[in-house]
């Protein structure tokens, strides 16, 4: 019979932000299954534990899960989690800023501004957070950073308010980061999903307008996977990728090509109302 060749992660540690579910599961679930031993992260400790117990039955090349309850937010909270994280191996070699999110539909007058800052907060805040206090360990192992952007961080999202902002901030972060750190070894990579089908994204009626928008506006016609994310991730973490830094790579289905998708139904905005309500210039 013949052996199955290792995953090539073996004694590598890594740590996984928002990893109890979706696409955060799914980068986890890749590295831990060649060998990595990961740490997930996040602040609901249920769902940690149950995303824990679902990656050690993908752990067949040695790899080994464990999670930390962590608030990216949380300046305390996000060393706590790397130290955990490094306990490990004694080294942290990879990590993935995966830990984001969006807030309220609707045009740019009407964005509440506790709402709006919470989502710069939670994702570029969350993101530099996670890289102050990891990449002083990546620069000991020449390790490996990736943040989960999106497509919407460069490709216009209509009543995403603060998401895209955020998004873009996170990707010249990763871009400044990688040209910080490339002296010293370390890699820093941006991945951008497109439609991806997850949890939330699964509150998107199939036969909603909403729906039809990304659809028509992805060349390969469907809709992704979070293992399509986990993939890439995984080998942007390894040595394989050893001549990437600097990278925002798309995983979409080409989606980025075209246009952004049509919220207008969401944020209760309709194209015949163009001033939103508001009175244009004096004539």
């Amino acid at each position: 019979m013949a052996t199955r060749p290792a995953g090539g992660l073996e004694g590598k540690a890594a740590i996984v932000s928002g990893g109890g579910t979706g696409i955060g599961w799914a980068c986890a679930a890749a590295l831990v299954a060649d060998g990595a031993a990961v740490t997930i992260c996040g602040r609901t400790e249920a769902t940690l534990q149950d995303g824990v117990a679902r990656l050690e039955k993908v752990a067949d090349l040695g790899g080994q899960a464990s999670y930390a309850v962590a608030d990216v937010t949380d300046e305390a909270s996000v060393v706590a989690a790397v130290a955990a994280a490094a306990t490990l191996t004694g080294d942290l070699d990879i990590v993935v800023a995966n830990a984001g999110g969006g807030g309220g539909l609707g045009p740019i007058h009407t964005q509440d501004l506790a709402e709006f800052t919470r989502v710069l907060h939670l994702n570029v805040l969350g993101t530099m957070l996670l890289a102050k206090h990891s990449l002083p360990l990546l620069v000991k192992s020449g390790g490996s950073f990736t943040a989960i952007s999106s497509i919407a961080g460069h490709q216009t999202h209509r009543w995403f308010g603060a998401y895209p902002v955020a998004k873009a901030g996170v990707e010249e972060l990763v871009r400044n980061a990688a040209d910080e750190y490339g002296p010293a070894g370390v890699r820093v990579n941006a991945v951008r999903p497109g439609f991806t089908a997850t949890e939330l994204m699964a509150l998107v009626p199939r036969d909603s307008p909403v729906f039809a928008s990304y659809l028509e506006n992805t060349p390969l016609d469907g809709v992704g996977e979070p293992e399509d994310v986990g993939h890439l991730v995984r080998f942007l973490a390894g040595d394989e990728a050893r001549w990437i830094t600097g990278q925002i790579i798309d995983v979409d289905g080409g989606h980025s090509l075209r246009r952004g998708p049509d919220y207008s139904l969401f944020a209760g905005v309709s194209d015949d109302e163009p001033r939103f309500g508001l009175s244009g210039p004096a004539t």
